[in-house]
């Protein structure tokens, strides 16, 4: 390729503006050659980016809630997020700004609004009735740490407890402080010598709202009168307390201690408890203490009108369970229930019937929020079993470690892998609904399939449904059943490569058409799937080994343009726990027989393979090891459908399988792809004795045959390895790294010549790199099966394979398939290079074409059809089904016709005309930082090129012009996680994992932003509250009910006065009345209109208290002044008016 093309690109993005590109078309062309010019569609006003939906489990949670009313749940986590869940389908996700930890979280129940408490000291009022929730006051703390609120039910006075020890109150509506305070001295008075510890428990009686009850972290409870200002009773116990739970009634109530004992007291006794049960505890003899077991973090009594009450809690095990999981303890009457948790439990909440603490609670189910997945627990059926859970909570069942995403997909492809899905559903759920259904689902505007799959380290693949912001689960397969599972430590090759995770998922490569699945592994394996609704045995799975590797002796860059630094094996560990760096395999810890050598990493089982409906194996491929080296991680991965051809390459090269015969049909060195053309004029470093010429259709190895050719040990075994220096930036190593990470995504470190730390890897782009070591990492790293022009002189497309490397080259391999579908299967496809090769900045990401319109081209592929078919029609069916038919429009085009080969690096991106090879677009995307991805795709019937970069920004491109749409800074590249995993979709969709538990999706479409609103779900719906329980006559004769409190006049300024200003500060939300008004839209719109939010009823109350003052003295002068008329003409007559 000529050098002129790339020294004439002009620098930043202004240089694909339509002027620049114009002026740079006639610099590349003569006025004769021009290229036609091509009618583009989008604009930039296409395009706006903005988060639609999150999904997954909260990361890191730390609070639980619940509305028992409006059945909604809030989950808030270490990080400051807030997760709300409805009705399956109804989700909603919501950050506080400051990223400080949720401590707790109390809803105001049925008014559509919740009460956040954070780690910071500060309290937050959400407003829940719009569908975007936003913040309206918030209350910021400067003196004391809050350690614990509670919010009465139907009470607009929250309680909240300090560090200190003392209770502040606040106005819910207004948001401000009462002058109403209970001084910790005051409400234990000199019934401690010491200061009690932080408020861990305030709640009223049940049945007096006048009495609070107040638990000191000591172990000193007390009951407060709210009227008199002063202590009732005070109750103390030896251990710390956790939580207090009352009695319905209001005449007892239990603690948790820390020394795994409940304690149970009458309000009216506080001397000793009337009870002391310890749930766990051994019973010794002679009357003896139980010994203590670990404390009991949380403590609910939960009582029902036909039986005995429930007690429910956490924790309290005793200390000599080693190794048990944490459990959750359902003790009812005389049963107790011990239910195992496979995370630990951070909190858990009693879903009861009714929301009146004063009544029969009737307990129905608990739900549990552990450490990584939500569980909720039947009661009322035998053996307590478990709901099964709606929401797409699973996703870092095992961590992702890559994912895909595809929208509008063909229509048919969910409802089959739903089907074949609904099989492997467990079994043993709870037969009830599940409870949390609150909210509306939002109007789906998106009316097209949209699938998301991801890969995992345990070799899992997972399908999912994500059409119109939603996610379910559809089916998942496990790629590992292909393989022997080791039995001890001795059997265990692939320990040398992973230590962890030998089937981890690298790369996935899916045909929607076809339904074909490829997918590359960590241990340097590729496994190709068919999909099928029949189960089939299959005797002996299809194997192929692979030996690929080459060797070079030194690299010596052509003048000119300097090679960007390509490609090297990552090291990253698929888990979020930090891991110990792995050492490479020394040869000397191999087998006792000198060096290993033509060994795959796993071993392909040789027992008969059961396999279900859904995706069944078709070939296992594996790389073998190569004297003493272990084979080098895949980098890229492609597979087509209609060729019946699965191509792969790593650092070493790329090899090219025929999976219908069976066949490695080429196996090159990366060097030998140049051929003569090698810009870095390498030379072997010593000679070989049995080299085979490099050549079209060379294969190392086929099905059970052992090669005994001896290809070189890899240049990085036995020669020193360069470390970075410890005074490189960090910054430019975690550049390196992202950029490796969004080739490599796995656990594994394969190389020698990487210094690790922190379980990552990093890289110098200093001189300590030889050019040995630059060249030995010419990875392939972007693969595309097209029918295409492979050469200059074609008159007509033809079926090829297009190569990039991270050097930026990027080869033609031209692939000659047999004619007829008879044929297929008899003669071998013969491939050879084409000869043609061009060249980018930067490492090659992605590649594509266009026809003479502009239109994408997909790469050909076939329909599905059912794989197992019976036996006499099975021949016909699966001949006709090989027959090679392209979907692109290429298959009719005239001869004269031209088409656009566009490339994306990491760099820049071309677009080539072909036959020509003119470079006819050319645009620099980024000068100081890298793509990460770069994804050509559909929008608004027609193409564009999106980019994801490792400086934050988000940016499109028209094609085949290059004019930049869209440059948005989005988020900084924090982890290897996002560069790991984001992708683009068509029609302005993509996704990232944004932390090890959740997906982010976003749009970069303007329709889409549009329209969210009306897709989102409506967390508040207009529901009346239960009415309050009946006192019954003989209580409302003689009392015993529930007691009333004017909080208002305890509590108002009036009579408390106002709270020191230096106590608390308040802060208006952004999500104030008029965002209220303007997101009060939807189903509920008039009813929110109706009744606006808290903070606006808040604001009115004293006018309206006013008015109504106003109203009463003006009807009373008037009913004065009508009876005053009334005597004075009562008794006259009409005539003498």
């Amino acid at each position: 390729m000529r050098k002129f093309n790339i020294r004439k690109v002009l620098d930043g993005l202004t240089a694909g503006s339509s002027s620049a590109s114009q002026q740079q078309q006639q610099q590349q062309h003569p006025p004769g050659n021009r290229e036609p010019e091509i009618q583009e569609t989008l604009q930039s006003e296409h395009f706006q980016l903005c988060k639609t939906v999150r999904h997954g489990f909260p990361y890191q949670p730390s609070a639980l809630a619940f509305d028992p009313v409006q059945k909604i749940l809030a989950v808030g986590t270490q990080t400051g997020a807030l997760r709300l869940f409805g009705r399956p389908g109804v989700e909603c996700y919501c950050q506080h700004e400051n990223g400080a930890a949720v401590i707790q979280l109390q809803f105001l129940i049925n008014e559509g609004a919740l009460v956040s408490a954070l780690a910071d000291d500060t309290l937050h009022l959400w407003n829940l009735r719009q569908k975007r929730p936003a913040i309206l006051h918030s209350l910021k703390f400067c003196r004391e740490r809050v350690t614990f609120c509670h919010l009465p039910f139907q009470s607009k006075w929250l309680y909240v407890g300090t560090e200190r020890g003392n209770i502040h109150i606040v106005n819910v509506e207004s948001f401000t402080l009462s002058g109403y305070v209970i001084m910790w001295n005051k409400a234990i008075e000199l019934s401690s010598k010491s200061h009690p510890g932080p408020v861990v428990h305030i709640s009223d009686n049940p049945m007096d709202e006048g009495k609070l009850l107040i638990g000191f972290e000591s172990g000193t409870v007390v009951l407060w009168d709210l009227k008199s200002k002063k202590a009732d009773y005070r109750y103390t116990y030896d251990e710390a307390i956790h939580s207090v739970a009352w009695h319905h009634e209001g005449k007892q109530f239990i603690c948790s201690h820390s020394d795994g004992t409940l304690t149970i007291w009458n309000v009216r006794s506080p001397t000793k408890p009337v009870q002391t049960i310890t749930p766990h505890g051994k019973q010794l003899k002679d009357g003896k203490k139980p010994e203590p077991c670990k404390p009991i973090l949380k403590v609910e009594f939960k009582t029902t009108r036909s039986g005995e009450p429930f007690i429910i809690l956490s924790g309290g095990l005793s200390y000599d369970t080693v190794g048990r999981r944490p459990c959750l303890t359902v003790m009812h009457g005389k049963s107790t229930a011990v239910l195992e948790m496979d995370y630990s439990i951070v909190d858990f909440l009693t879903l009861c019937e009714t929301p009146y603490p004063n009544d029969f609670q009737e307990p129905y189910a608990v739900v549990v929020l552990l450490e990584k997945d939500l569980v909720l627990i039947d009661l009322a059926q035998n053996g307590y079993p478990i709901f099964e859970n709606p929401y797409p909570l699973s996703i870092h069942e095992s961590p992702v470690t890559c994912c895909e995403y595809f929208a509008d997909c063909p229509v048919d492809l969910i409802p089959a892998l739903y089907s074949v899905g609904a099989r492997q559903k467990r079994q043993g759920y709870s037969k009830k609904e599940w409870p949390i259904n609150g909210g509306n689902w939002g109007l789906g505007a998106q009316s097209y399939p949209e699938i998301i799959i991801t890969g995992h380290a345990d070799g899992s693949v997972k399908f999912w449904d994500a059409s119109a912001i939603t996610l379910q689960v559809l089916y998942k397969l496990k790629t590992s059943k292909v393989f022997e599972k080791s039995r001890n430590k001795d059997d265990r090759p692939n320990t040398d490569i992973v230590d962890e995770d030998p089937y981890a998922i690298q790369i996935i490569s899916w045909c929607p058409e076809s339904r074909m699945l490829c997918i590359a592994g960590v241990s340097a394996h590729v496994i190709i799937y068919r999909f099928s609704k029949q189960e089939v045995v299959t005797e002996v799975i299809p194997m192929l080994e692979v030996r690929l590797l080459y060797e070079i002796n030194d690299v010596e860059t052509p003048e000119g343009e300097q090679p960007p630094p390509p490609l090297s094996t990552p090291v990253g560990s698929s888990n979020p726990q930090p891991a110990p760096p792995q050492s490479h395999p020394s040869t000397s810890s191999s087998s006792s027989d000198g060096l290993r050598d033509n060994v795959p990493c796993l071993k392909v089982r040789s027992s008969p393979l059961k396999q279900s409906p859904g995706y069944q194996t078709e070939l296992v491929i594996q790389l073998v090891w190569v004297a003493g080296e272990p084979p080098q991680q895949i980098t890229s991965l492609e597979l087509n459908s209609s060729y019946g051809l699965v191509v792969f390459g790593n650092c070493n090269g790329i090899a090219l399988v025929d999976y219908l015969q069976k066949a490695v049909l080429l196996n090159l060195g990366t060097i030998e792809l140049y051929g003569s053309n090698d810009p870095y004029r390498r030379e072997p470093r010593s000679p070989r004795k049995s080299r085979q010429p490099s050549g079209a259709g060379l294969c190392d190895i086929t099905e059970g045959t052992v090669v005994t050719e001896d290809r070189c040990k890899s240049p990085t075994s036995g020669s020193s390895s360069p470390h970075n220096s410890d005074d490189e930036q960090t910054v430019n190593n975690f550049i390196e790294k992202a950029k490796m990470s969004r080739k490599l995504s796995l656990p594994t470190d394969l190389k020698p010549d990487l210094d690790v730390k922190d379980n990552s890897f990093s890289r110098s782009r200093s001189s300590s790199v030889t050019s040995i070591d630059k060249e030995s990492r010419e990875a392939i790293s972007a693969l595309h099966f097209c029918e295409t022009f492979t050469r200059k002189a074609d008159t007509s497309p033809s079926p090829c394979l297009w190569v990039g490397t991270t050097l930026g080259t990027v080869f033609v391999i031209t692939l000659n398939l047999p004619p007829g579908p008879e044929q297929r299967l008899l003669q071998p496809v013969i491939v050879s290079p084409s000869g043609t090769i061009l060249r980018l900045k930067g490492a090659i990401l992605r590649m594509a074409f266009l026809d003479a319109t502009g239109c994408l081209m997909p790469p050909a592929s076939e329909p599905w059809k059912e794989p197992n078919v019976p036996e006499e029609r099975d021949e016909k069916e699966q001949l006709k089904k090989r027959r090679p038919v392209s979907v692109s429009p290429s298959s009719s085009q005239e001869i004269s016709e031209t088409q656009y080969a566009v490339i994306c690096s990491e760099k820049q991106a071309k677009v080539i005309s072909l036959p020509t090879q003119n470079c006819a677009y050319k645009q620099n995307i980024t000068e100081t930082s890298f793509v990460l991805r770069g994804d050509i795709v559909a929008l608004s019937s027609s193409v564009c090129l999106a980019c994801f970069c490792a400086n934050g920004h988000i940016m499109t491109f028209s094609l085949p012009s290059l004019r930049p749409l869209l440059d948005v800074y989005y988020l900084p590249l924090t982890n290897m996680r996002i560069a790991r995993t984001f992708c683009f979709a068509n029609n302005g969709q993509a996704l990232y994992l944004v932390s090890p538990t959740e997906i982010q999706r976003l749009t970069y479409s303007q329709e889409t932003c549009e329209n969210l609103q009306e897709m989102l779900g409506e967390l508040f719906t207009p529901v009346e509250t239960p009415e309050a329980p009946n006192r019954g006559f003989f209580k409302g004769l003689f009392g015993g009910g529930a007691q009333s409190l004017d909080r208002e006049e305890l509590f108002g300024e009036s009579s408390s006065g106002r709270a020191s200003r230096s106590l608390a500060q308040h802060i208006p939300g952004p999500g104030g009345i008029e965002g209220v008004k303007g997101a009060a839209s939807g189903v509920v719109g008039e009813l929110a209109r109706a009744r606006l939010a808290l903070d606006e009823r808040g604001q009115k109350l004293g006018d309206l208290e006013e008015r109504t003052t106003a109203m009463l003295s003006s009807a009373d002068s008037f009913s004065k002044h009508a009876h005053e008329m009334m005597l004075k003409y009562k008794d006259k007559k009409w005539y003498q008016f």
